[in-house]
């Protein structure tokens, strides 16, 4: 009932299996992980003779470290924090204060965070982050909705509907082809994110290895940092400045984006085919639409995922703004936008809940979309005239115009227009078929 956020409050239990890649805890295990590999890796570099390689033992004891990080052990990383007002420094010493346990290791802890900068471990700790969760939790949601999506497609293939071109009545159309219109976009945007790599920045203050290369200069730093942020699944950048420039998380942020926005498209889309009673909505049994109207069974699953992909859109816009804009070598004004990617993910699942949930509850009302198109006969204009240029009828355009445009045209008037063709009996056959 405190939380400032809905989506720590209202929302909590929807958007949970974000918490365990966005969460500041998540961040903090994300950062250990990051120390204890690096720690590890330095240990098998032979020019590095004052670490020694870590046993099969210890290095069990290094990952049980990671693996059973909780809330708890948060907890005591707070409160270091509260004497060293900075985060990384803090996980540093809770780290150390951990390692110097481990039998073997107290006089090595001083190879915990060797020659980085904070932005080395947070970069590649966002890397493991975001790219884990796209992998398990984003991916798959986005899968899931666009399958929810292309079964109403190929189960509507053969549906006919009037279409609206500038709110006006246009050509018929098929209520599947318009769902797959969406499943084809959303798709290849799905594609590109499926392709996605995020990358990784490695090499102390300013990018170039200075403190490392200042205690171990034969070592080929280079190659050293680029084969660790392989073995994270991350792209190495090989010129940076103290921190990884963002470009990654911007080329997310846009692709992010553009699926939302054609989400967003989508539950307008389906929000005006309730109005027009196109598809109906299954009544739950309990639930209320209005507080004063009774009747009403209000769209509001398609209202609260365009609300929500809009929020979304709003963080991941500025993500792309910001986050690879930085002065000089740097500033710190990334650092605090980059805490909340977590919420633009939020929203993100947020409101693709809510997109399926009423995906799950529409039906489609056939008698309702035969009496649209039973009611605009005039829409058979275009076929006719084109029938009419095929058999080089001159002003075929306008002869339709002249009986269809602006005026309440029946299906009898259609009918009797095809009779006074003067084409092949063929291409006439064809013509009455389609307006009767």
């Amino acid at each position: 009932m405190q939380a400032l956020s809905p989506l720590d409050g209202r929302y909590r239990a929807k958007v949970e299996v974000l918490a365990a890649y966005f969460s500041e805890e998540a961040l903090n295990k994300a950062r250990i992980e990051i120390e204890v590999r690096y720690f590890i890796a330095l240990s098998k570099e032979p020019g590095v003779k004052e670490l020694p390689k870590v046993s099969a033992s210890q290095e069990k004891a290094l990952f049980a470290i990671v693996t059973k990080f909780d809330d708890k052990q948060a907890a005591e990383i707070k409160v270091i924090e509260k004497t060293t007002n900075h985060d990384v420094k803090a996980v540093e010493y809770y780290l150390k204060n951990k390692v110097r346990k481990i039998k073997g290791l107290k006089k090595s802890v001083e190879f915990i965070h060797f020659g980085l900068t904070s932005e080395d471990v947070n970069n590649l700790s966002y890397g493991l982050l975001v790219s884990r969760a796209l992998k398990d939790v984003t991916i798959p949601t986005a899968q899931d909705y666009i399958a929810d999506l292309k079964k109403i497609a190929s189960a509507n293939a053969s549906v006919k509907m009037l279409s609206l071109t500038h709110g006006q009545p246009a050509t018929p159309t098929t209520l599947g082809k318009e769902m797959m219109v969406f499943v084809d976009r959303l798709n290849r945007q799905l594609d590109q994110l499926k392709k996605f790599r995020m990358q990784g920045k490695f090499g102390s203050a300013v990018g170039n290895y200075s403190a490392q290369k200042a205690a171990y200069p034969k070592i080929k730093w280079e190659a050293f940092g680029a084969k660790f942020m392989k073995s994270l699944g991350l792209d190495p950048m090989a010129n940076t400045t103290q921190i990884n420039p963002h470009d990654d998380l911007a080329e997310l942020s846009h692709i992010l984006f553009r699926m939302n926005t054609i989400a967003i498209d989508l539950s307008r889309d389906i929000w005006h085919y309730i109005s027009r009673g196109v598809f109906g909505q299954k009544v739950i049994k309990g639930e209320v639409g209005s507080s004063t109207m009774p009747h009403k069974v209000n769209p509001i699953d398609f209202e609260n995922a365009e609300g929500n992909f809009g929020l979304s859109n709003a963080l991941f816009s500025h993500f792309a703004e910001k986050l690879p804009i930085s002065r000089l070598q740097r500033d710190l004004s990334d650092s605090t936008v980059q805490r909340s990617i977590g919420v633009a993910f939020g929203y993100n699942h947020l409101a693709i809940a809510s997109l399926r949930k009423g995906l799950s509850k529409l039906s489609v009302h056939k008698k309702v979309l035969q009496q649209e198109l039973d009611a605009h006969p005039e829409l058979l204009a275009e076929a006719i005239q084109t029938v009419l240029r095929k058999n080089g009828v001159s002003n075929a355009y306008e002869k339709l115009k002249e009986v269809t445009r602006g005026s309440t045209v029946t299906q009898k008037d259609m009918q009797d227009f095809v009779e006074k063709l003067k084409i092949p009996e063929e291409d006439k056959k064809n013509l009455r078929k389609l307006c009767k």
